[in-house]
């Protein structure tokens, strides 16, 4: 960046000479002003004197031994370059200033363009402007274009504060409606029976849930998970099922009703199941299998009238798998 000091040689009375100065070679200012004690160490009676402005957080000026010569001799410090490569380097730090203090801004104005209410804002390819270390930057939307239908936005930012140029930042992104829903608090198993214990609610974006996704935990409790799933995990109507009363292989009281008759017996349990479900039944006592309904823990009942679904043969192995 070319330094401009403001110099007014025609105006400015030539102090006297004061003990020799010593070149600062590199110089990290706070403050956005060049003052002649950035240049030069034992500068003198002017040493505060501000001489301009000073680089942009971020960036850097450097100043030549010929300017340096000038300045010098302009201010009486008692000063001479030693060879045509000296030079003074004024370096300015700065910060990014981070996107989350963009949102609340950006959040703000959507609302007043037909955003919904409960809405988050994510920025797309943000390149974060260079701001000083300290003061409080200010930020303000001088510009915005929204698509409702999309909720995609395009804005150009404000960003200004004491010390530095104020500048007009360029952000795309997109402001989605927020849905709180129950998710799972840890991973489970399938076949876990849920209780309120594993699941939090977590605030998602609505255009990535399912059409029957659950929004509130009580719709969850108490139901067994189909397939393994993960922490943090929204939950579907078709994840769940009713839990399981009937294990694979275990013995089951089968329950026949007829009019004004009741038959029981014992049978083995082909599937798992859970109330309501039709699942294959092996009856020792005519080695057929036979379709019968879960309608309780350890308690199936076979419609009158059931025709069995496979004869005794290769029962022995339909058992084991």
């Amino acid at each position: 960046m070319k330094f401009f000091l403001s110099v007014l040689f025609s105006t400015l009375a030539v102090a006297q000479p004061s003990a020799a100065a010593a070149l600062r070679p590199l110089t990290t200012l706070d403050s956005p002003v060049v003052r002649l004690c950035d240049l030069f160490a034992d500068a003198g009676p002017l040493a505060d004197r501000v001489l301009g402005p000073g680089p942009q957080p971020g960036e850097r000026i450097v100043v030549e031994a010929p300017q340096l010569a000038a300045i010098a001799q302009q201010f009486g410090v008692d000063w001479q370059p030693a060879s045509p490569a000296e030079r003074a380097v004024l370096n300015r730090p700065g910060r990014l200033l981070p996107e989350k203090d963009l949102r609340p801004v950006l959040r703000q104005a959507l609302l007043g363009v037909g955003a919904p209410a409960d809405g988050e804002v994510t920025l797309s390819g943000f390149q974060a402007p260079m701001v000083p270390l300290a003061g409080k930057v200010l930020v303000a939307v001088e510009q915005l274009d929204f698509s409702a239908a999309t909720g995609r936005f395009a804005a150009t930012v404000l960003v200004s504060g004491a010390g530095m140029d104020t500048l007009r930042v360029r952000v795309v992104g997109d402001d989605e409606a927020m849905v709180t829903v129950p998710v799972l608090a840890r991973r489970l198993p399938a076949g876990q029976l849920l209780v309120p214990a594993d699941l939090r609610p977590a605030r998602l974006r609505a255009s990535l849930l399912r059409p029957d996704t659950l929004r509130a935990a009580a719709d969850a409790a108490g139901k067994a998970l189909r397939h393994f799933t993960a922490a943090g995990e929204p939950l579907a109507s078709g994840d769940l099922t009713a839990p399981l009363v009937v294990e694979r292989n275990a013995r089951v009281l089968m329950r026949l009703m007829m009019p004004g008759l009741t038959v029981t017996g014992r049978g083995l349990a082909l599937d798992a199941g859970a109330v309501g479900q039709s699942i294959r039944v092996l009856n020792p006592a005519s080695q057929a299998i036979v379709a019968a309904e879960v309608v309780g823990p350890g308690l199936v009942r076979v419609a009158p009238g059931s025709v069995p679904l496979q004869p005794a043969a290769g029962v022995g192995r339909l058992a084991q798998r």
